[in-house]
């Protein structure tokens, strides 16, 4: 179970072959960065790529940011030594795409566990195929070593033959089943990128739709896109004070033994009150951070 909350509003994937991008992500805001060695790597570029990302993650020089490493998928020729460079670095997770089973989320922890990785080091698995969303709930199951479910939303839109729609109807039975995955479970859940840097708009749309269906932040292909994903994902100033005052007013109606307790005109019972609470936890973690 993940009890601790960590802010994941803006979670940036970084090209692992590109230093220059490495540097300039040590200023960016983002909660956390993904150093790929997956997809932004051609394949003659992946040994090299791969010592740059470990010692970046291993450098301790991003701050409060987490830092994880997305390594190549299970069946690649590079999967063994990346996950055995990445548990030597220890950062904070190691990104897996394409998890589509128990039996994965077993490999990847006995690569991690046999490379010596730290127990500070996590599995976000990718969860990109159809296979993946109806097997979601046994994946986030498979291990507490396994805190993230990350979607990966481009995949499945591929696997599924659908296409990128605005309101994503296409890949809403996929985003659901892993929403339901990681709740049932108590794990975290990303969702997936949003492909046009130069459509703002469509991008804080889908961000809102992200945090209304209930992911906790969303992962992102362009510095641009921090901020918005930050702002959508804060609660507002708004949203904490009112927070505050309905937990001032239900615990001073239950000290006083009264059955009834309304706030603003609305009853509210225990499940307000612990969503008032969150509201509350995830604004502090964004202050602390």
């Amino acid at each position: 179970m993940t009890d601790q909350i960590l802010p994941r509003r803006s979670v940036l994937y970084m090209p692992g072959a590109n230093e220059r991008a490495l540097e300039k992500a040590k200023g960016l805001a983002a909660d956390a960065l993904i150093l790929d060695l997956e997809d932004a790597v051609a394949p003659d570029a992946k040994a090299e790529a791969r010592k740059r990302v470990c010692a970046a993650a291993s450098s301790g020089e991003y701050g409060s940011k987490e830092v994880a490493i997305r390594v190549n998928g299970l069946t690649t020729q590079w999967h063994a030594e990346d996950i055995a460079a990445a548990a030597k670095a220890g950062p904070a997770a190691v990104v897996v795409p394409k998890v589509d089973s128990v039996e994965d989320v077993h490999a990847i922890e006995r690569g991690l566990e046999a490379g010596g990785a730290p127990d500070h080091t996590k599995i976000w698995a990718m969860v990109e195929t159809p296979v993946a969303m109806l097997h979601a709930e046994a994946i986030a199951a498979a291990s507490e070593r396994l805190t993230v479910l990350v979607m990966g939303t481009n995949d499945l839109a591929k696997e599924l033959h659908a296409e990128h729609v605005p309101g994503r109807q296409p890949l809403l039975t996929g985003l659901g089943l892993c929403l339901l995955a990681a709740r049932a479970t108590g794990k975290v859940i990303l969702d997936g990128v949003y492909n046009d840097i130069k459509d703002p708009e469509g991008f804080e749309a889908e961000c809102l739709q992200g945090r209304q269906l209930g992911f906790d932040g969303k992962t992102l292909i362009h510095p641009s896109q921090i901020d918005p994903a930050n702002a959508v994902w804060a609660p507002t100033p708004e949203a904490v004070e009112d927070a505050a005052a309905l937990i001032a007013t239900f615990e001073a109606a239950i000290a006083e033994g009264k059955g009834v307790v309304t706030h603003n005109g609305r009853m509210i019972e225990n499940l307000h009150v612990d969503n008032a609470r969150r509201i509350l936890a995830v604004a502090e973690a964004i202050a602390a951070r």
